[in-house]
């Protein structure tokens, strides 16, 4: 009777073995099927949180100050604080091509552009007028003015700078005996005078028209 309790003991425990080797492999099976699955579905899911990532740093770009293109003649022509004779003097050289030049740039610290307009005559090219205008509210208002012919304004590193030529007796128009350099900064709302600078134009045959600084 012994024997044969020992015999049976022998047999559960060898189908006990079996049955734990059968778990174990099954186990093994399903932690790799598990594990390929989640390295697959690891990656798609980092690729979408650099993606985002990126977006996040991505720039945004700023918006330009420069104002649209302006109608130049109809700003002076509007202008009630233009002259009258500017205005009649203010005519087609050529078809509709008016003599203006017109300057874009920072002047006022404003939300956009500043706009430097001059007014020249058709033949020799004589300003006639220099005019500031800043933008306020979605329209332009004349903040400087010069009318002193001939005069020229332009935009200089922040600064407004005007160019008055000086004329002795019996100059012509193409040969001014020097010029003023007039240099204003925006303050406190308004153009303030900086400093002025005398040059005096040599008058050496063959010297040309050059500049030589006042002392």
């Amino acid at each position: 009777m012994r024997g044969l309790t020992d015999s049976g003991r022998g047999t559960l425990q060898a189908a006990f073995t079996a049955v734990a080797v059968l778990a174990a492999l099954a186990l093994f099976v399903s932690a790799c099927a598990t594990g390929g699955t989640g390295a697959r579905d690891e990656g798609p899911a980092h690729a979408a949180s650099d993606s985002v990532a990126g977006a996040a740093v991505s720039p945004t770009p700023s918006p330009s100050k420069a104002p649209a293109r302006v109608d130049a003649v109809k700003l002076v022509k509007d202008d009630p604080k233009v002259s009258a004779e500017v205005k009649r003097d203010l005519k087609p050289c050529v078809a509709d091509e008016y003599p203006v030049d017109v300057s874009y740039g920072e002047l006022t610290g404003g939300s956009s552009d500043d706009i430097v307009v001059n007014v020249l005559t058709c033949g020799d090219a004589v300003g006639l007028g220099s005019y500031v205008y800043r933008e306020d509210g979605g329209r332009y208002e004349n903040v400087f003015q010069a009318e002193e012919p001939p005069v020229y304004a332009e935009i200089d590193r922040g600064d407004l700078v005007v160019t008055k030529q000086v004329y002795e007796k019996g100059d012509p128009v193409s040969s001014p005996s020097g010029e003023i350099v007039t240099t204003y900064s925006w303050t406190a709302g308004r153009f303030l005078k900086r400093y002025n600078t005398r040059n005096d134009y040599s008058s050496a045959v063959g010297g040309g028209a050059s500049p030589s600084p006042a002392p």
